[in-house]
C-alpha cells in the first residue's frame, strides 16, 4: 500500500483509527518531534479539463508535522487546523518508513477502514439520490 493511499484513508476515515495506530507506536518507541505541528499556506494545483493544463487555483491552509521514529522521518500534512491528525499522520508515516514490526499487519486494517469509508460514502450518495428531483418538459 503506497503512502498516498494510506494518507487518504487516514484523512477520510475515522479519527479513532489514526489515533489507535499512533498510540500503538507511542507505547513501544520513542518519537522525536522534529517540527511541531505548524500552519502554512500551500498552492493548490488543479488540472483544467478541456486543455488538460495545470494551473494554481489558490492557496490552502495546511497543518504540517515532522517526526522521527527509529531513525526514520515521517511527515504529516493535512488541510485546515488539524494539529492532532497531522501529528498522527507523521507518526504512522515514520512507522511505515522504518518498517516497524507493527506495520506488517496494518495493511489489513487499512483495507478494512477503506471498505468502511466506501460503504459510508455509498450510503451518503444513496441518501442524496433520494432527494433528486426529475424535471420533465411538458410539450403541448
Amino acid at each position: 500500500m503506497n503512502r498516498r493511499r494510506r494518507t487518504e484513508i487516514l484523512i477520510e476515515g475515522s479519527r479513532h483509527f489514526a489515533k489507535e495506530l499512533t498510540k500503538e507506536i507511542e507505547q513501544k518507541y520513542e518519537i522525536q518531534i522534529l517540527s511541531e505541528p505548524r500552519h502554512a499556506l500551500t498552492m493548490m494545483k488543479v488540472r483544467e479539463t478541456a486543455k488538460r493544463s495545470l494551473f494554481y487555483l489558490g492557496e490552502v491552509l495546511v497543518t504540517e508535522t515532522k517526526v522521527q521514529v527509529n531513525g526514520h522521518i515521517g511527515i504529516g500534512i493535512v488541510a485546515g487546523h488539524e494539529e492532532a491528525l497531522s501529528y498522527e499522520l507523521a507518526v504512522i508515516d515514520a512507522a511505515f518508513e522504518a518498517a516497524l514490526e507493527e506495520t506488517s499487519y496494518w495493511p489489513v486494517l487499512f483495507e478494512i477502514e477503506e471498505q468502511r469509508i466506501i460503504k459510508q460514502r455509498s450510503q451518503r450518495e444513496q441518501a442524496i439520490l433520494k432527494t433528486k428531483v426529475d424535471f420533465e418538459m411538458m410539450n403541448e
